[in-house]
């Protein structure tokens, strides 16, 4: 009969415990510029909060004004990002993807507007769409198109100051993927544009809507470009922080009211991408 083995396997080595972090005494050189930092940043949004008419404000959220307004701000920053989503996505597989000479002349180009204050990115604006602009004297004169003072200058203008937050999101995705899929696709036989939309397109999907949400916060926002290539006429070109601006002059009130608005905005994007781009790892 065959003898049984009764040896019980001893358990390997066990991981060993990260030991918890001790955090010894603050230093009060950095404890106190870091509250004046933290104030200084929370309490403009704290008097924000305060001075809100709040007794008033559903009456104020329904007047024609706002309505118009934050319908305008929504619809023209929708059209912005699907303009930004189709061409930024393929410009920034372009970057990540394809080595070319200048290509870093290219990337520090299309990050341009991040720094670029949003007025001198409405002048030129105008300059190459206005009508005596570069493109816009041969729209004008071929199609008979007008861009400047336009809904449609309200999204060129929000496009161009939000397409580097989506290019610089999905670069990043793509640099961060990993290209064996891809290459793996193409000895199966795939053209670059299949690999592209069955596997590349998946794989940063997380990343082109991260992009996505920073690109229409952004446009949502805009304020420089927009007044001056599209001016602020009612109904037609005037969006949320434009009738901020207009209201500031004559109704204190309605000014905090669209703020608000903009505020909650603001605090469901950061609260959405809170995971991918705040925490730490």
């Amino acid at each position: 009969m065959p003898r049984l083995d009764t040896t019980v396997a001893r358990p390997g080595p066990s991981a060993p415990r990260q030991r918890p972090r001790r955090v010894g005494r603050i230093p009060l050189a950095l404890l106190l510029p870091a509250l004046l930092g933290l104030l200084f940043l929370v309490l403009p949004l704290a008097g924000l909060l305060i001075r809100a008419p709040w007794t008033t404000l559903p009456q104020r959220l329904t007047e024609p004004g706002v309505l118009t307004a934050l319908r305008l701000s929504l619809l023209t920053a929708t059209l912005a990002t699907l303009l930004c989503l189709a061409l930024g996505v393929p410009l920034a597989w372009l970057l990540a993807r394809i080595e070319f000479p200048g290509r870093r002349i290219v990337r520090a180009l299309v990050t341009v507007p991040l720094v670029l204050p949003p007025v001198v990115g409405g002048v030129a604006l105008l300059l190459v769409f206005g009508r005596r602009g570069l493109l816009g004297s041969w729209l004008d004169t071929t199609f008979g198109v007008t861009l400047p003072f336009t809904t449609t200058g309200v999204v060129l203008a929000e496009a161009f100051v939000a397409m580097p937050f989506l290019v610089i999101a999905v670069e990043g995705a793509l640099r961060g993927a990993d290209s064996r899929y891809e290459e793996a696709a193409a000895t199966l036989g795939a053209n670059r544009w299949t690999t592209f939309t069955h596997v590349t397109l998946p794989l940063v999907a997380p990343g082109i809507a991260a992009g996505a949400v920073l690109c229409w916060a952004r446009a949502l926002g805009e304020f420089g470009a927009t007044i001056t290539f599209a001016g602020n006429f009612p109904g037609r070109t005037q969006t949320m922080p434009l009738a901020v601006y207009l209201a500031l002059e004559t109704d204190l009130e309605a000014a905090i009211v669209l703020s608000l608005i903009l505020l909650t905005v603001s605090v469901a994007i950061l609260a959405t991408l809170r995971d991918r781009w705040i925490s730490a790892p």
